[in-house]
């Protein structure tokens, strides 16, 4: 009996180093959110607000622990490519989710 609680011992303490590797993996946030969220939104805002070719007050750009959510409507998928294109290349960004879509299209 006293060999099978050390085995169960061990085997707790393993995936309790897996589930933490795990995490540590993860860059998370506290949340306050990220530091750097707000300064990568307000650059990518900015890229889209110097392009007249954009309706920007269509377009939602939020940040959340460096990954960045796109929503809204333009007027052509060229329009939804820059968007996604401009998110992409903003230094901090590590994933982008691009939810735009394209008017009159379902």
């Amino acid at each position: 009996m006293f060999a099978r609680r050390q085995v169960l011992v061990a085997a707790l303490a393993v995936l309790t180093l897996l589930s933490l590797a795990g995490c540590a993996a993860q860059r998370k946030c506290d949340a306050n959110s990220c530091a750097d969220d707000a300064a990568i939104t307000a650059q990518i805002q900015a890229a889209l607000y110097a392009n007249k070719a954009i309706a920007t007050w269509d377009i939602q750009v939020q940040t959340i622990n460096h990954t960045v959510y796109l929503y809204g409507l333009v007027d052509t998928n060229v329009q939804r490519a820059f968007i996604d294109e401009t998110a992409h290349k903003t230094p901090g960004v590590e994933k982008v989710v691009n939810s735009i879509s394209i008017r009159g299209r379902f």
